[in-house]
């Protein structure tokens, strides 16, 4: 024998709806991995030798609570406190096989916080797309994140990060407290 329980909402201890119904069988859950964002370069960067510089992240997929700014400072400020996947993928290129090293950095409040590097010893090459995946924590008020790059060539000539919205992005999610 089977039992049914009919609601259209369930809450914690606190009042605090966890799940509720339309009544027609669609249902609604708590925001957890909110705030959110994904945005892109939409122009190549040029980089000076052997410089870090912030990657212009200027075009959102999407931004789910405003909190990344792709027109000034190209960073995100998430306004919930708790953990937070950042991931990021930055091309960049060389006009011929000059690249030697590359780095990718997340910054956090203007200081380094984690990076990928990988360096072309004496084979070098004309282009790289370094990218990696972090779980960092945000307080929800003051912390902001920022991507910075850094290409060394071998000639000391300058560098592109190449637009791309599938290999030149930045995004982030929270994925708990």
């Amino acid at each position: 024998m089977a039992s049914i329980i009919k609601a259209n909402q369930l809450q914690d201890f606190g009042g605090n709806s966890i799940l509720t119904s339309d009544g027609a069988g669609n249902l609604t859950t708590q925001k957890i991995n909110y705030p959110a964002f994904e945005a892109y370069s939409s122009t190549n960067q040029t980089l000076a030798d052997n410089v870090a510089e912030k990657v212009v992240f200027d075009t959102e997929k999407f931004d789910t609570d405003n909190c990344y700014d792709n027109s000034t400072n190209y960073r995100f400020t998430p306004t919930v406190a708790g953990k937070y996947l950042f991931f990021v993928s930055v091309r960049g290129s060389t006009a011929s096989t000059q690249l030697r090293d590359m780095y990718i950095q997340l910054y956090k409040n203007g200081a380094s916080l984690n990076n990928f590097y990988n360096e072309f010893t004496a084979n070098y090459i004309k282009d790289f797309t370094p990218g990696f995946v972090t779980i960092e924590e945000a307080n929800g008020t003051t912390d902001y994140f920022e991507i910075y790059a850094r290409i060394d060539t071998n000639d000391s000539s300058d560098a592109t990060l190449t637009a791309d919205q599938t290999t030149n992005h930045f995004g982030a999610y929270r994925i708990g407290s």
